[in-house]
């Protein structure tokens, strides 16, 4: 418990700064734009921590792939996207990342390890890619993506905090706290894919 309370409260320190994020406002590094750009939005929030929260509900090994294989496809996208080289449905794969994996942990589907890292390769391009396209011209593209990339393990560790601290605290009631968090998460993803949030 007091690991997902540290976790947390380092989320909430971090949050104020959100709305300096874009660039242009404030004295933010390369590293300092990249870190706070997967913070500004609520589909990135939201896929990323479900990201941990898959892993923690699978256990195991799954606790260190299932995040790193999101953070290395992740940062593949993030050349593509700096690249330049188009990818279509970019905004639908991101809103749906954030339905899918909602979906996956509400329902505990007791995926394979390799599943869930494809899974989550899949939609880690897609984050990759926004991550990777918006890369400021007055920044160095690698301190952006390392600091994107270090924002994005931090997102997935506070869903790992999260996971755990269920599954120590809820006792019987875990598995319906999952559903619910997941549930929730689900219904946020649709409407970002509507537009209505």
């Amino acid at each position: 418990m007091k690991t997902a309370i540290a976790v947390a409260t380092a989320g909430l320190v971090l949050m104020p700064g959100v709305a300096l994020a874009h660039p242009g406002h404030g004295s933010f590094t390369g590293f300092g734009q990249g870190f706070m750009h997967p913070l500004t939005g609520l589909d990135h929030i939201l896929a990323m921590v479900m990201v941990g929260m898959l892993a923690g509900r699978i256990g195991g090994r799954a606790l260190w792939l299932v995040p790193a294989s999101f953070v290395s496809i992740m940062a593949l996208g993030g050349v593509l996207g700096a690249s330049g080289i188009w990818l279509p449905m970019m905004e639908l794969g991101i809103g749906l990342s954030v339905v899918v994996l909602g979906g996956a942990v509400a329902l505990g589907l007791g995926l394979a390890i390799p599943a869930a890292m494809a899974l989550v390769g899949l939609f880690a391009i897609f984050h990759g890619y926004a991550h990777g396209a918006e890369i400021p011209e007055t920044v160095a593209g690698l301190d952006y993506g390392v600091g994107f990339v270090a924002a994005t393990a931090f997102l997935h560790a506070i869903g790992l905090g999260l996971a755990a601290a269920i599954d120590r605290n809820a006792g019987k009631r875990a598995n319906l706290v999952f559903r619910v968090v997941g549930s929730l998460t689900a219904v946020a993803g649709t409407g970002i894919i509507l537009g209505a949030m």
